[in-house]
């Protein structure tokens, strides 16, 4: 083997390495009940990441409740579409009317 490619070898005999966070303490209690995409479910929840439909369903729901005319309920529909497209299928929405806005605002 070539002393000069030895790129491991040569950063474990530098010892230039920074301690990980939390390193040398056990694991957080459940840690290994879960398995690995309930832990990153529970990691990015913690962070407070939210899902892309669920960001775009709390701004129509905020649009629903300041609605008023038929071109807001034609822009609520249009972002409906949109949230149908990339949320789950039973969250998908039907379409609202403003003969109906009164229910949708229950709904939403």
């Amino acid at each position: 083997m070539d002393e000069r490619n030895d790129l491991i070898g040569d950063m474990l005999k530098s010892k230039k390495t920074t301690p990980l966070q939390g390193q040398g303490k056990p694991l957080p209690k459940g840690y290994l009940q879960r398995d690995i995409f309930q832990n990153f479910q529970k990691i990015a929840k913690d962070a407070g990441y939210l899902p892309p439909w669920l960001k775009l369903q709390k701004e129509i729901a905020a649009l629903v409740h300041q609605a008023q005319s038929k071109q807001d309920i034609a822009t609520i529909n249009e972002k409906i579409k949109e949230y149908n497209s990339i949320c789950p299928p039973q969250m998908q929405r039907y379409p609202i009317s403003l003969e109906g806005l009164e229910k949708a605002k229950t709904l939403w």
